[in-house]
């Protein structure tokens, strides 16, 4: 249902209460803490009442509620403005949390994070990458109504609003989600640019001086221009024209003053990232006519802010026709519920066994192959996976017999995100924090860096996204060390809360996609080959996916253990066999998640890779994360240096990986 906008009969000076109130805890909470960002804040107090108090559909009592208006704070250093919203307005967050602000076990750190502080929806400081969660939490809504509303019963009818800065446009991510907003028509994502021209270096005409409204019309937008941030009859017309408009994401140019209200150091860089200091912020108190203590605010300005009221008639408006809905559509309305819990279909092992199935009958493959077979197998069971690939689908094999673009059908399930990997995992995100979806994103694993911060994020914020990227070693041959990649796998295990799976077959790549979406608590990446692999042992595959690792090859009293991933597997396996038939027996242990491996206890990771015996580990990329399992007698086959452009037989010949060269370094490891 669309919000409506109340009239702000009001004085538009510093001294409106509901303003003052608002910058005085920022400018007070920044002062405690001796740290923080006050400028923002105080600069967008007016925008922020407006749209809180007047248009944004939200419960305090309730911030999870299904069809409730997303609101992300993409320029997250601004952080005490949400969490004076979220006080005032009635969220569970006491004054005293915001005297702990930045402090630690607060509730109120830095820049807003996700799961700790009620009503913050995304974790949000690098700056656009808020931005572009805000574009998929709309494409969320939208895709998510076209499969579940039906005529005379909407259950999805929300907005996503979302402030930035100038920070968040200069950053290329705004290029790449803005742009991908246009293209699918996001009507109801509303974006507001706090232009106050100034970041910490100064003025930002010195170095930004594109034309915002024109570079976004070029998008498809549509824009608001000269809009006056600090009159609130202007803000809340620009938003009317926004909502107004259902076909075109809306953009706000509102012109506002960093640090308003700062007598001496409003409009200037030093309100930016730095306490106003005691003497600014009594003559601010006085400017304001607010000459309340720090962290007082009077019981009548409280009530003023309250959103209860208006926030329990929403949310119960919209249980009431969801409760409708239900008895029209109990079916849709249980898979519903099932999709935004999170939870998985009844269905799903029966998937997963289907999945294996195919693989094992697919025989030698690439596992980018396999993956493209496992998801055609679990498209079937989950229809909330919704995903796609930056301009790769074809060679990534993330389209299958089920796809159906976005751009063609609003309740399809993939989406063409173009050369965009950034912008691709950040959407990716606010699909996930949206609800109803579990997203997967894909592109060539040497461009992951393109992509990183946004899968950080998806750490950060315990994500379920899975990121495909194939064509994982320097065994993409040809084209050369740009597209060859060396230190890729081990620089994503570094990532805290990320499962990295390199798969040695067309089983192991099955199980990685189960595991991936089973886990509920963070993302995975599955790394993927583009040359086929053949099929391997089936031994330890039922408990690979909690394990990590498997035993495929064994000896008693083995001299040494074999440990390898993905397409060097078959060269541990082989030279296992030379070295058996010269009566050296070796264990050979298949590790395509080593953080799955890692979280075992000793005693079962030492029932895997034995503490007594030496460990030659293979992988084509970089050695050192490899060391400390290798340890002082062991051995780590590798590459520490970029590859070349040739066929993937001279490479591999050239750079050691051979059963030859590990079936030597056994040799040598054992005799010492």
């Amino acid at each position: 249902m669309p919000a409506t906008i109340e009239r702000q009969d009001v004085d538009h000076g510093l001294s409106w209460p509901v303003t003052a109130a608002l910058r005085a805890l920022a400018m007070d909470a920044v002062e405690a803490a001796k740290s923080g960002h006050p400028g923002a804040p105080m600069g967008m107090a007016e925008i922020a009442a407006v749209l809180w108090r007047g248009v944004l559909r939200h419960d305090p009592a309730d911030p999870h509620w299904p069809d409730r208006d997303r609101f992300v704070l993409s320029n997250g250093h601004a952080s005490m403005l949400l969490y004076g919203l979220l006080h005032l307005t009635g969220y569970d967050l006491s004054i005293a949390e915001l005297e702990r602000f930045r402090q630690l076990h607060s509730k109120t750190p830095g820049h807003p994070e996700y799961k700790m502080t009620p009503g913050v929806e995304t974790t949000t400081g690098p700056l656009g990458q808020g931005f572009a969660n805000a574009v998929g939490m709309a494409l969320a809504e939208k895709t998510l109504a076209a499969q579940f509303n039906r005529p005379g019963h909407t259950i999805i009818d929300h907005r996503t609003f979302v402030v930035m800065g100038d920070g968040c446009l200069m950053e290329g991510i705004s290029h790449e989600a803005a742009s991908l907003a246009g293209r699918l028509g996001l009507g109801k994502l509303v974006a507001i640019w706090d232009d106050n021209g100034i970041s910490i270096d100064g003025k930002v005409g010195e170095w930004f001086s594109d034309d915002t409204p024109a570079r976004f019309r070029a998008y498809g937008w549509h824009v608001v221009e000269a809009v006056d941030g600090h009159d609130p009859a202007a803000v809340a017309a620009a938003l009317a024209r926004a909502l107004a408009e259902t076909e075109k994401p809306s953009l706000i140019c509102a012109r506002t003053t960093i640090g308003r209200g700062a007598p001496s150091k409003q409009g200037h860089q030093d309100t930016h990232g730095a306490p106003l200091g005691a003497d600014e912020i009594a003559r601010t108190r006085a400017a304001m006519d607010w000459p309340h203590a720090p962290f007082h605010v009077p019981a009548e300005v409280y009530a003023e802010w309250d959103g209860s009221a208006r926030g329990k008639a929403w949310s119960g408006e919209w249980q009431a026709r969801f409760s409708a809905y239900a008895s029209a559509y109990p079916e849709l309305a249980a898979e519903f519920t099932r999709r935004l819990a999170g939870d998985l279909p009844a269905g799903f092992a029966e998937a997963a066994a289907a999945a294996l199935g195919a693989e094992t009958a697919a025989g030698s493959v690439a596992t980018r192959k396999a993956g493209q077979i496992a998801l055609t197998a679990f498209a079937k069971a989950l229809p909330e996976l919704l995903g796609g690939s930056a301009d790769l689908a074809h060679s990534n094999l993330t389209i299958h017999p089920g796809s159906k673009p976005v751009t063609r059908d609003p309740a399809g399930n993939q989406v063409f995100f173009g050369v965009r990997e950034f912008g691709m995992s950040a959407i990716a995100n606010g699909l996930a924090l949206h609800g109803g979806f579990i997203p997967y994103v894909a592109t060539f694993l040497v461009f992951s860096d393109y992509a990183r911060n946004a899968v950080r994020m998806s750490a950060l914020m315990g994500l379920r996204v899975v990121y495909v990227f194939t064509h994982d070693s320097i065994a993409v041959g040809e084209d050369g060390p740009t597209h060859q990649p060396i230190e890729h796998v081990e620089s994503l295990r570094l990532i805290p809360n990320l499962d990295v799976w390199r798969p040695a077959d067309a089983a192991e790549t099955a199980v990685a996609w189960q595991a991936a979406l089973a886990r509920r608590d963070g993302p995975s990446a599955l790394i993927l080959t583009r040359q086929a692999l053949p099929p391997q042992l089936s031994d330890g595959l039922d408990t690979l996916a909690a394990t990590g690792a498997r035993v495929l090859v064994d000896a008693p009293n083995a001299c040494a253990t074999l440990v390898a991933t993905g397409s060097e597997l078959r060269l541990a396996i082989e030279a296992a066999a030379r070295l058996a038939a010269e009566g050296r027996g070796v264990r050979v242990v298949s590790m395509p998640c080593v953080e799955r491996f890692e979280a075992l206890s000793a005693e079962a990771r030492a029932a895997l890779v034995p503490a007594d015996r030496p460990v030659v580990v293979v992988e084509a990329g970089a050695t050192r994360g490899w060391r400390g399992l290798a340890g002082p007698r062991g051995r780590v086959i590798g590459i520490d240096r970029f590859g070349e452009s040739a066929p993937e037989r001279d490479l591999l010949g050239l750079f050691g990986f051979t059963a030859d060269a590990v079936a030597e370094a056994v040799r040598v490891t054992s005799a010492a």
